[in-house]
């Protein structure tokens, strides 16, 4: 469904750390970025998978980087304990606690998810799903 989803950094090494310690626990690697055109970036995916793929961008105006009001990137777990471990590293690496890792039954049956934001406040969320696997 998604070719790719971008999020704005201000700062790109502090950004690859973060999302380093967040998305390889995910199985997610880091993948590099071709020049084209744009600003600097960092990307992440699923290898073997193709897309999607996710970027961290410095923003193409210039400005600074500001987190949406009310969006937020959620990233699938392959269990509740890769929740918690992301999520234990996500924070240890300059993340913000949004929700600490636990069940959310409200939202599905044996859905355990955790909420941060990352060093920019961008909002994220970490999720197992039974009904995904």
């Amino acid at each position: 469904m998604f070719s790719h989803i971008t999020v704005g950094v201000c700062d790109l090494d502090r950004a690859g750390v973060f999302y380093d310690s967040l998305l390889l626990p995910l199985g997610f690697a880091r993948r590099p970025v071709t020049a084209d055109g744009g600003p600097p970036s960092l990307s992440w995916h699923v290898p073997g998978a193709g897309l999607p793929y996710f970027y961290a961008y410095l923003p193409f105006d210039g400005r600074p980087a500001s987190p949406s009001n009310g969006g937020m990137v959620a990233f699938l777990a392959p269990s509740a304990q890769a929740v918690e471990m992301a999520y234990a590293a996500a924070i240890e690496h300059g993340g913000v606690d949004a929700g600490a890792p636990g069940p959310r039954p409200q939202y599905a049956p044996g859905y355990f998810g955790a909420y941060l934001r990352d060093p920019d406040g961008n909002k994220v969320h970490v999720v197992f799903r039974p009904d995904a696997v």
